[in-house]
């Protein structure tokens, strides 16, 4: 058909210009491997002035990298539909609205659902889609999605690490951990399937594995973005700590491969900073922050401008606790109106969904200023942040602020509730030794017998990891 392409999914695209798909092709590369390169969608445009695939596809990239320039691709793509193939009029239908201010999350996977139904080769509609439901907390949103093109894509690239994710959010551990060896058989540098099988070995206190495995794969990861490279090198961190090592190796990884990052001249600084906070926050929980000298006042120096808010509600979070912590009050408080401010605007749907999110911001607030008490009657007594995904954030992620509850209970003088849920976390994951620590400490304050047997416990499993 004269004036059409095939794309890498084998789909229709209306142009004459090998450059324009080419550009869209390595586009497509850099989001499925986190890439650095992604604003290459640029070229598409450039080379095909008329494309409406380039132009949609590089107005949503402009959406969050540079929103005065995404109008005009939009536009762009709006003026030259009625010539567009029915591949691209269901990209920017679903694009399009994604991009719309009042949008609805439901509406918007609906969208994306019918491209995939459609079109169930194009893993960048599925990709976003996930994202979607991974904003809506709806990991099992995004099993289904991926479930449904999985037959027509066996042995496609990159289809495995996208199944791994959802299942291990949703506690398949065994099935994520055969999807995401299966990704990483097909591609050694699948990094999303990396990622998948370090959190399955994590969660499994398969901290040395999961170590071996990502520092083996790690010396890929250069050409990763900002977030995935940090983020990476964050779940080995995170594998450190919970294992007990030597606080000295976890800093290492925080100045060398977390904080370093930042010296590129690409670097996106937000999201370095989302994985930056919350490790030194795993850190500050476990009474190992000293060791970090001044490195949480460096981070919160670089957080006081507004440039780095309001991009994601979890870094947001993150940035109330560190500026508090830090004595920046006046500017966590500016951060926690602005994000009431942006709650009360939203529908009344969003607002039942974010209401914990919000609920959880305050409380970091008030943890970093030092007010235990105000800070855990704002998350109750039933608080479970795995209910926080909405938040942006993995089980992984969101642990963390589970490990900040127990400890504000223990600090409060409940050490009776913070003894039960710690408990009952160890029935899930008894191989990390600071839960047995926490619990060692609430038998004491209780005065139970059992405080030795717990710290005995503690002690087996520091000695157990790196030896």
């Amino acid at each position: 058909m004269d004036g059409v392409k095939l794309d890498r999914w084998g789909y229709e695209v209306r142009t004459s210009s090998d450059s324009c798909i080419s550009a869209i092709n390595a586009f497509y590369q850099q989001v499925l491997i986190y890439g650095r390169g992604r604003s290459v969608i640029l070229e598409a445009p450039f080379h095909d002035k008329d494309c409406v695939l380039a132009n949609i596809l590089a107005a949503h990239f402009l959406c969050s990298s540079d929103p005065s320039r995404a109008p005009s691709h939009l536009q762009a793509a709006k003026s030259c539909l009625a010539q567009a193939t029915a591949y691209e009029k269901a990209v920017f239908d679903a694009v399009s609205y994604l991009m719309s201010e009042d949008r609805d999350d439901d509406v918007a996977v609906e969208l994306h659902s019918k491209i995939i139904k459609d079109f169930p080769r194009d893993l960048i509609s599925l990709k976003r889609a996930q994202v979607l439901s991974f904003y809506m907390g709806r990991p099992d949103l995004s099993l289904n999605l991926v479930q449904q093109v999985l037959p027509k894509n066996q042995e496609e690239n990159f289809i495995y690490g996208m199944l791994a994710f959802p299942l291990l959010e949703l506690n398949q551990m065994t099935d994520a951990e055969k999807a995401a060896k299966k990704g990483f058989e097909i591609n050694g540098q699948d990094y999303w399937a990396q990622h998948a099988l370090c959190h399955v070995l994590q969660y499994e206190c398969r901290f040395e594995e999961a170590v071996q495995f990502m520092e083996g794969c790690s010396s890929s990861w250069s050409s990763c973005s900002s977030f995935m490279l940090t983020h990476n090198w964050w779940h080995v961190a995170l594998c450190y700590l919970e294992g007990g090592s030597p606080i000295q190796r976890v800093l290492e990884i925080y100045d060398n491969c977390i904080w370093k990052e930042l010296e590129k001249s690409d670097a996106v600084g937000p999201e370095v900073y989302l994985n930056a906070a919350g490790l030194l926050l795993r850190v500050y929980v476990r009474g190992e922050i000293d060791a970090f000298e001044d490195r949480l006042k460096i981070l919160a120096s670089c957080l006081t401008g507004q440039a780095n808010w309001y991009i994601e509600w979890h870094l947001d979070s993150l940035i109330l606790w560190a500026l508090a912590n830090t004595g920046e009050l006046s500017k966590a408080e500016d951060l926690l109106k602005g994000l009431k401010s942006r709650f009360s605007r939203m529908s009344k749907k969003k607002q039942q969904l974010m209401q914990r999110a919000m609920l959880l911001a305050e409380s970091l607030y008030e943890y970093g200023s030092g007010n235990d008490k105000k800070a855990l009657e704002l998350l109750g007594p039933d608080f479970d942040a795995n209910n926080c995904k909405m938040l942006g954030a993995s089980e992984e992620q969101l642990d963390v602020f589970n490990e900040v509850w127990y400890s504000m209970l223990l600090n409060t003088g409940q050490a009776v509730n913070a003894i039960d849920v710690i408990e009952k976390r160890i029935k899930k994951r008894e191989g990390v030794p600071f839960m047995w620590r926490l619990l060692e400490r609430g038998y004491n304050l209780t005065g139970r017998k059992e405080a030795a047997l717990a710290g005995e416990k503690a002690q087996a499993l520091e000695t157990a990891y790196f030896k």
